[in-house]
């Protein structure tokens, strides 16, 4: 398997969040995990204590022997599907525009909006200002963004897809994708196929899904996904017949 694409060892933790992450609702029940990991090799004892230990750090919630993963985490599996099934809607030019506007933010605060901006695909020009294309549709912002940005929506003077070039290191998103794309068509053992379909997942989250008028030619973003997902109700068939085969 190629490195340098986000593709990570396989560990119980690795096996228990990414299964919850694809299954909705995320929750499943103690032995449908030791299945899981029966079949990457992986012994009961650590995936439960894998399970014990992820309840302990707040990943988990139990519930009479049934394990389901926690808000923070279920908002994380909402961003995942959002990076598969994005929402945009028809782009008119403008764009959105966050400036911070609070004072004396305590670090945590800070950190804590830097990551809320990057999840909502907004891209810093400079110190205190965010923005992106508005052509993404919104139910809400969150909270921390709600208290220390002030919104304001415009348009560039200049060419706004050198200014997105400027914001995204779109050569850099794309090679990555087409490695990923081409690690679909290798992946051969279940091990390498579930370390393929989580780096997938995760690079997708990063695609900072411009409007088509702003991105390079032959943007791999729509290819990347429509493989994806065939290669991933595949493998998601393996897995529910797995889990669920023997109840």
């Amino acid at each position: 398997m190629a490195n340098g694409l986000g593709l990570r060892p396989l560990t119980a933790r690795s096996v228990v969040l990414s299964t919850l992450l694809g299954l909705h609702p995320p929750r499943l029940g103690a032995r449908g995990f030791v299945r899981v990991g029966e079949l990457f090799g992986i012994a009961e004892g650590t995936i439960r204590v894998a399970l014990s230990r992820m309840v302990a750090s707040g990943d988990l919630v139990q519930t009479g022997g049934v394990y389901e993963l926690s808000e923070r985490l279920r908002l994380r599996q909402a961003r995942q599907d959002e990076g598969r099934f994005p929402r945009t809607r028809p782009w008119d030019g403008t764009w959105e525009i966050a400036v911070i506007t609070a004072e004396r933010r305590p670090a945590a605060e800070r950190a804590a909006l830097r990551q809320a901006m990057s999840e909502l695909r907004l891209a810093e020009l400079r110190e205190g200002t965010w923005l992106r294309p508005a052509n993404l549709t919104r139910d809400s912002r969150p909270p921390i963004v709600e208290r220390q940005c002030t919104y304001l929506s415009g348009r560039p003077e200049g060419d706004p897809a050198a200014l997105a070039a400027t914001l995204w290191d779109l050569d850099a998103w794309a090679s990555t994708a087409h490695d990923l794309r081409a690690l679909l068509g290798k992946a051969g053992t279940l091990a390498e196929r579930f370390t393929v379909s989580a780096a997938v997942r995760r690079h997708l989250l990063r695609d900072p899904l411009l409007p088509v008028p702003l991105l390079p030619d032959a943007w791999p973003g729509p290819d990347l996904r429509e493989h994806y997902e065939r290669y991933e109700a595949g493998f998601e068939r393996v897995l529910a017949e797995h889990i669920f085969g023997g109840d």
